[in-house]
């Protein structure tokens, strides 16, 4: 087999410094479970991530698009504007963390350690579950 050389590549993507960073972010994709596209041949992934790129198997701009989504530090999120949303009126908004009225606020239950305890107990299963090592298949402590 011939092997691949920059020539083979450079006329796919003509800046090297971007086919050297098209090829090293193929090669980790690889390396981390993505398919090949083509057959590996006794290829080291570096190769591969070449050939794929020479061959056009592996189309530059969804590697581009790739590389620039993994070194993103900030996403854009589409946040909707503000006119597209309909603005309550103050009289009939809700009540405010804050600002609420002290009256409506509704009575927490207190409880004590000894319910909580109660409660949580009758919450455990009876009966030991397999998973736990209860069972008597397949555990740790078994063999």
């Amino acid at each position: 087999m011939a092997r691949v050389t920059v020539e083979d590549c450079v006329d796919k993507v003509p800046n090297r410094f971007e086919l050297v960073l098209l090829a090293a972010h193929r090669a980790r994709a690889i390396s981390n479970g993505s398919p090949i596209t083509l057959e590996r041949e006794n290829d080291k992934t570096p190769v591969v991530s070449l050939r794929e790129i020479a061959e056009q198997t592996v189309p530059a701009e969804d590697m581009k698009e790739g590389l620039i989504h993994s070194i993103q530090k900030n996403v854009e999120v589409d946040e909707p504007e503000e006119g597209s949303a309909p603005v309550l009126i103050s009289e009939r908004r809700g009540p405010m963390l804050g600002r609420d009225d002290q009256t409506t606020d509704t009575v927490v239950d207190v409880l004590t350690e000894e319910q909580l305890l109660r409660g949580m107990e009758s919450l455990t299963p009876t009966e030991p579950s397999a998973a736990i090592g209860g069972g008597s298949g397949g555990g740790r402590g078994s063999r």
